[in-house]
């Protein structure tokens, strides 16, 4: 299953560029933290699956 970390980098990638586009249109600060906050959690998430760890 190395394929799911690399979708959730994927989907960091492209919130991080939903919160620049929101950002640049000038959407309510809420819509910015909360998309900010999903593409922090994708990447955390992305990252921490692959740290070694128990198999």
């Amino acid at each position: 299953m190395r394929v799911l970390p690399t979708l959730l980098l994927i989907l960091a990638g492209v919130l991080v560029g939903g919160t620049w586009s929101l950002h640049k249109q000038g959407a309510p600060r809420a819509a910015v933290v909360l998309t900010g906050l999903l593409a922090l959690l994708a990447t955390a998430g992305g990252v921490l699956w692959l740290l070694p760890g128990e198999s």
